[in-house]
């Protein structure tokens, strides 16, 4: 009897090893966190200049953050900008900032123009998510509808997809078009046509809720599941399948290093990751050390 109960509790230890040496470690090391002074912020992306752009829902506008020292240095139309959920940059300088409140994807000429006006205004109602592609087109996630919608000289040329609720939209190194399906519980690619390439899902990735996600230069997804209180870091071209490289956060909300409450955005820069870390009210940074 003593020799099977021996057993049993050598084979329970086997597994719990087995299980965490399984278990995807850390990508990145906390670095930075800003002061608490943003209002639920989303999505954030480098621009031309070097400064973050935050997309601060709450505060409706975009907030300009010091990547260096987190801190807020300006405020763009503020109260202009009714529950800004997204930012991206495009290739001439153009800006499109996905405006939930006013169900449109805005898109200014330049950063100078942020604080005046948009030149156009593309309808998508409940967006979240928008793209200022290399390729000269808007890309915008119409959450209310359930469509990816491509635009391109103010006019809808293509559509795809049956994603309601989805968020993001974001760029790989190819050119290919990314959503996060948050309600679905997946990660799902298209080519700039919207022709459908891939889905990313399964128990391996354990997503609840994944929000945003930027592409580093290697086509690798940095990922923020909010509802799971993590960041993953997935390639998407690993032979045999997608594959989770490593995981930032416990899986509990919480405030400090390795704890997020919330998280939504991502930008990256080099071995530098910057999150919104939404619930918590400010930007933290991440690093990889680099010999």
């Amino acid at each position: 009897m003593r020799v099977g109960i021996g057993i049993f509790v050598l084979a329970c230890l086997t597994s719990v090893v087995a299980a965490a040496q399984e278990a995807p470690a850390p990508f990145a090391s906390f670095d930075k966190a800003g002061p608490d002074v943003l209002n639920d912020p989303h999505d954030l992306a480098f621009g031309p200049d070097g400064l973050l752009y935050v997309a601060d829902k709450f505060g409706n506008r975009i907030a300009v953050v010091d990547p260096d020292t987190l801190d807020v240095v300006e405020s763009l139309s503020a109260g202009k900008l009714p529950g800004a959920h997204d930012i991206s940059f495009g290739p001439g300088g153009e800006v499109a900032v996905a405006v939930t409140g006013f169900g449109s994807v805005f898109v200014f000429s330049s950063i100078e123009t942020l604080d005046i006006a948009p030149r156009i205004t593309l309808p998508a109602p409940r967006t979240e998510g928008a793209l200022a592609h290399s390729n000269g087109r808007i890309y915008a996630m119409a959450g209310g509808t359930g469509l990816l919608i491509a635009y391109e000289n103010g006019e809808a040329v293509a559509s795809a997809g049956s994603h309601p609720g989805a968020h993001d939209v974001a760029e790989g190194p190819d050119g290919s078009v990314w959503v996060a399906d948050n309600f679905s519980r997946r990660l799902v690619r298209y080519s700039p046509s919207l022709e459908k390439l891939q889905t990313v899902e399964g128990p391996q990735f354990g997503f609840y809720g994944p929000r945003y996600l930027d592409v580093d230069s290697f086509g690798r997804l940095v990922v923020a599941d909010q509802d799971a209180h993590r960041i993953l870091m997935i390639d998407p071209d690993a032979d045999g399948g997608a594959a989770l490289l490593g995981v930032l956060g416990t899986g509990k909300p919480g405030k400090g290093p390795n704890l997020f409450d919330d998280p939504e955005g991502v930008a990256i820069r080099g071995n530098e990751y910057y999150f919104s870390d939404s619930d918590n009210n400010r930007i933290v940074r991440y690093t990889v050390a680099i010999n």
